[in-house]
């Protein structure tokens, strides 16, 4: 069951999607005081000094009664005289041990902060959305709640500036003026909000309007409180009377430029400057993304058209696109870059046009079965090495990442990869290799157990997003952030999961997307030893799920067990294996538990899937332990779901 409370409104608890009904007022004001101690323990006399001003008599068994209500409310299939998770007592407190909507509001404007424009906006206005009104809205007055009330108050007004900011960023004032105009109505203090709707008015074409505005704020700032308007809303008022030029955003060359090219190049200038822009493109975030995958075919197409196999050949192997994630977003089209590159390679007229169209290869068939992809990645890092040519080998390298994956336990190689592709993107300025690189050594650090290490690279990705505006390596760090969080044992693990689930949403990945949430849960709740519940559909990884939604649900599971193919090569291989041997266990396929243990063996060392940096099945070292003693033993294996 997915839990979480929520204070940005009324207090409320949802489970699996659904209302919590969580009894009466005092119940809900108890449940807001444990809140905002942020996990830490509350001993009883203080809940009672929160609840009442007199206590009455019987004040202790009062809260203790309400609290064995939130209980049964919180955990309502918490088996008898089990220990409760999520309502735990400590000595002679309570302390509560779950996710809520202000730690993910608060959590998502800290990424927000570390993010170019375009993403910031994604997951602030996803922030928003969550704001049910204002926090803790039926839990009263209480001394102990203001501080709380009113960092969120503040925070929220922050968002809504900053959604407005980043809105103007990227020309769109007119989307910023309704939201700005309902928060200076309810806080007409803040002379931020009143300067970003002037600037939002003015930018839409309402420049009487704008003045307006700034002229409403300095009668209430003088009016009301005493004030001057700031240096900064002195300038925009004077700057609005100018029309200064300031105030409109940077003049845009891109259209006239593109519109005098589109007049005067030929089909072969414009099919090459088509590919530069693709490969751009790949970059700049979801919309791209999806740009680029919608117009490769169609640019390769046109160069064939052409019938020129070398021209062929270069647009095949410049439109390469650097992947960190192990299953295609698109398998048909990879499939027809594969073909499209195999028929360019008689063609290529040098080594570097080759070196770039069996990386293709490799990266395009990663994911699959089969040695082509490994092979293609081999020989172009054998001709990048000889090449001399550092841009060359770094993308060679960069297909290599994505080819490391014949048996488990490679975490190491991938990092060694990783590594020199850090060092020698950042000794010759190649931005791109520069962020895959460390994507990688985060991914492989984490399998290898080093999480301290990993966010350092985690760390490293956030501020070169910012620098170098790649808004989707939010989409990995959150995910890794997460996954930090449940190896930390972290009570708020699933929600952190759940939110960067959100991330990837609308990320233009559908390959990372689908099915990963609920892959993702299923691995958690396997590690814990907990039955896996449903939480979606789970796309490709479907198979490994099933055994496991059937035990939960009490149903057979051996043949679906004894069907289970072997995972595919990727960053969830091991994860996969983990599934599979302990749905064996679970059903005494001693065959199946034998193929999983001898397969995962060689990782040994590893937490299982955490090379994906976004999900995880614990130590490896600790499933295969177990699994020796059942196989060892040469008896039965037990069911270990509890």
């Amino acid at each position: 069951m997915s839990l979480s409370v929520g204070v940005l409104g009324p207090v409320t608890a949802w489970a699996d999607g659904d209302p919590v009904h969580l009894g009466g007022p005092r119940h809900r004001e108890l449940l807001a005081r444990l809140v905002v101690a942020h996990g830490r323990v509350v001993p009883v006399d203080l809940l009672v000094d929160a609840l009442w001003e007199s206590p009455p008599d019987g004040a202790v068994a009062a809260v203790r009664t309400f609290v064995a209500a939130l209980r049964r409310a919180l955990e309502p299939d918490r088996p008898p005289r089990t220990p409760p998770r999520v309502l735990v007592t400590e000595g002679r407190g309570y302390a509560l041990r779950v996710a809520t909507d202000a730690d993910a509001f608060t959590a998502a404007v800290e990424r927000a902060a570390a993010s170019p424009p375009p993403s910031a906006l994604s997951v602030l206005e996803a922030s928003l959305a969550s704001w049910r009104g204002p926090a803790y809205a039926d839990a009263g007055d209480r001394p102990w709640l203001r501080p709380e009330r009113r960092r969120l108050t503040e925070l929220h007004s922050t968002v809504v500036e900053r959604v407005a900011a980043a809105r103007l960023d990227l020309g769109r004032p007119a989307d910023a003026v309704p939201d700005l105009d309902a928060h200076i109505t309810a806080h007409p203090w803040r002379e931020e909000g009143w300067r970003l709707l002037a600037l939002a008015l003015y930018r839409s074409g309402r420049r009487p309007d704008a003045l307006a505005v700034l002229r409403r704020a300095r009668t209430r700032l003088v009016d009301e409180l005493g004030l001057d308007p700031s240096e900064q809303l002195a300038a925009l008022e004077d700057d609005v009377l100018r029309q200064a030029p300031a105030l409109q955003p940077p003049d845009d060359p891109w259209a006239r430029a593109t519109a005098s090219w589109g007049r005067s190049a030929g089909p072969r200038a414009r099919l090459e400057a088509t590919v530069g822009l693709l490969r751009s493109l790949s970059r700049t975030g979801a919309e791209g993304l999806t740009a680029v995958r919608e117009q490769r075919l169609a640019a390769i197409a046109a160069a064939e058209e052409l019938g020129d196999p070398r021209l062929t050949a270069r647009v095949v192997g410049d439109l390469d696109v650097p992947g960190v994630w192990t299953r295609s977003d698109d398998p048909e089209q990879a499939a027809a870059l594969v073909a499209a590159a195999e028929r360019a390679l008689p063609a290529a007229d040098s080594d570097a046009v080759r070196v770039r169209l069996l990386t293709t290869v490799a990266v395009e068939s990663r994911g699959l079965p089969g040695t082509r992809g490994a092979a293609a990645g081999r020989e172009a890092e054998r001709l990048a090495r000889a090449s001399g040519d550092p841009a060359l080998l770094a993308a060679a390298l960069g297909g290599r990442t994505l080819q490391v994956f014949d048996r488990c336990g490679r975490a190491a190689d991938r990092d060694a990869l990783g590594a020199e592709l850090v060092e020698l993107a950042s000794r010759h300025g190649l931005t791109d290799h520069l962020v895959l690189g460390h994507l990688v050594r985060m991914q492989a650090r984490s399998a290898r157990g080093d999480l301290t290490g990993a966010g350092a690279h985690a760390d490293l990705l956030d501020r070169l997003a910012v620098a170098h505006d790649r808004p989707l390596v939010g989409v990995f760090t959150g995910g890794w952030r997460a996954l930090r969080a449940a190896v930390d044992g972290s009570p708020g693990a699933e929600e952190a999961f759940r939110t960067a689930a959100q991330l990837r949403r609308h990320s233009g990945m559908p390959g990372v997307e689908e099915g990963l949430l609920p892959l993702t849960l299923a691995c958690l709740q396997v590690w814990r030893g907990e039955p896996v519940t449903p939480a979606g559909p789970a796309g490709p990884w479907a198979p490994w799920l099933e055994p496991h939604l059937l035990l939960a649900a009490g149903r057979p599971a051996a043949a679906v067990v004894a069907a289970l193919p072997d995972p595919p090569p990727g960053l969830l291989m091991e994860a996969l294996w983990v599934l599979a041997g302990s749905a064996a266990l679970a059903v005494d396929d001693a065959a199946v538990l034998a193929r999983a243990r001898d397969a995962l063996a060689p990782a040994a060392g590893e937490l299982a899937g955490a090379g994906s940096g976004m999900l995880t099945a614990g130590p490896v070292a600790d499933h295969l332990a177990e699994w020796d003693r059942r196989l060892g033993a040469g008896g039965r294996a037990a069911a270990v779901h509890r």
